[in-house]
């Protein structure tokens, strides 16, 4: 297929509601932009402005002890006084309500944290949309899947200072854009055999969020071919708030060309309509 082939204004259409379902995930009554707080635990209880009870962070899992007069709610009902969560694992998160509240316990980097999500929260009412570039076939590339004899864990810097994440990459993908050919170390995507790149270039600090931008890809087919489809490169949620743990790129996903597609730098972190 060729972009002379591509019917455009099915293609903006596909675009669109892809933008649309991402925001909503985003600014959604308890999404990302609802957080108010970014706590992380130690061994000793400590209560925050924003969740009840007094959270810690135990050689059994997170703790919480809840006064008389504060409730959470797990699974649909209510808790009060101590509750032991156990151990969280790494990148996991557990949801228990707190009025029209919604408090995640997560680890991160090996560390427990609480991030209380408050509907109410200024940065998600006042949100109104992304800027992104006008979606153009010319950013939608064909590509191979290289795969690893094993996966291979790879060390990653985190939008938190001091803190670093390790993934599991199953191999590397390979394209190219103006007839040179890149290279990215890819992740495991949301689906079965899915993958997931964290990249930067040229328009990141300009154009696009200076730190990374996602872009999802389905499995590669049995001859290991894939399709990259740049409009559809995203921002993870440290684009807009400095609560969130997102994971950087790995060095050599730096691209040295500009990628003049998919999400911009976000209204609240500056960015032109």
């Amino acid at each position: 297929m060729t972009v002379q082939d591509v019917d455009r204004v099915s293609f903006a259409q596909e675009w669109q509601e892809w933008h649309r379902q991402k925001e909503a995930v985003l600014s959604g009554p308890h999404g990302f932009l609802a957080i108010t707080g970014l706590h992380w635990l130690g061994p000793e209880p400590e209560r925050f402005e924003d969740a009840p009870g007094a959270w810690s962070s135990t050689a059994e899992g997170v703790v919480v002890e809840l006064d008389e007069g504060e409730e959470l709610t797990v699974d649909g009902e209510p808790v009060r006084g101590r509750y032991d969560f156990g151990v969280v694992a790494e990148r996991d998160s557990v949801y228990v309500g707190a009025g029209d509240a919604v408090i995640e316990v997560a680890r991160r980097g090996g560390h427990d944290i609480v991030r209380p999500r408050h509907p109410d929260n200024p940065l998600r009412t006042s949100f109104t949309r992304t800027p992104a570039y006008a979606p153009d076939p010319r950013w939608v590339v064909s590509g191979r899947f290289l795969p690893f004899a094993e996966p291979r864990p790879v060390t990653v810097g985190a939008a938190v200072e001091g803190l670093e994440h390790v993934y599991d990459s199953p191999g590397q993908v390979e394209f190219e854009l103006d007839g040179v050919r890149h290279r990215l170390t890819a992740f495991n995507g949301r689906g079965p055999g899915a993958l997931m790149v964290l990249f930067t270039d040229r328009t990141s600090g300009v154009t696009t969020y200076t730190a990374n931008r996602s872009l999802q890809i389905a499995a590669p087919d049995a001859e290991g071919k894939v399709t990259l489809d740049f409009n559809r490169a995203g921002n993870l949620p440290c684009a807009y708030t400095d609560l969130a743990t997102c994971p950087l790129p790995p060095t050599e996903n730096r691209l040295p060309v500009a990628v003049e597609a998919g999400e911009r730098i976000p209204l609240e972190r500056g960015g032109q309509p």
